[in-house]
């Protein structure tokens, strides 16, 4: 599997593009080059260092939680299917398979896609996942 192509995956919240290259994912969204990505990884250890006083809800917390570190947001995958899948790439950029700012559109999502990946699951929108921002201290939640 190459880690630059555009990967069309259900996603433990939504339908979402993944993939490890920011430039790609940037054009295809139709997005500022300066707003950031959420970064998806297959393991904790893989997480940059998190504030002693959150360490212990970050590892027990459900899986549709995101964490802001440092301005960069991470997901630790738990879902069985998605984390199989990034198992391989150990992390990717994952955006929802729309365009900037617009609901889903399957045509669009399927167009733009290198790869369509389908496991036996499908494809569905559920709830968003809830975002904190972690300082030192303070915990923020921002959705």
């Amino acid at each position: 599997m190459k880690s630059d192509l555009i990967y069309l995956v259900q996603t433990n919240t939504t339908i979402g593009f993944l993939s490890q290259n920011l430039q790609k994912l940037n054009k295809i969204k139709n997005r500022p080059p300066n707003k950031k990505f959420l970064k998806v990884i297959s393991d904790f250890s893989l997480l940059p260092r998190v504030p002693k006083k959150h360490r212990k809800r970050v590892r027990k917390t459900p899986n549709n939680n995101t964490y802001v570190i440092k301005n960069e947001a991470y997901r630790v995958i738990t879902e069985p299917h998605h984390r199989e899948f990034l198992k391989k790439f150990k992390w990717m950029y994952s955006s929802s398979a729309n365009e900037s700012g617009k609901n889903f559109d399957e045509e669009f999502a399927t167009k733009n896609a290198d790869v369509l990946v389908i496991d036996k699951r499908g494809y569905f929108e559920s709830e968003p996942s809830k975002i904190y921002k972690l300082s030192k201290n303070k915990i923020k939640r921002l959705r």
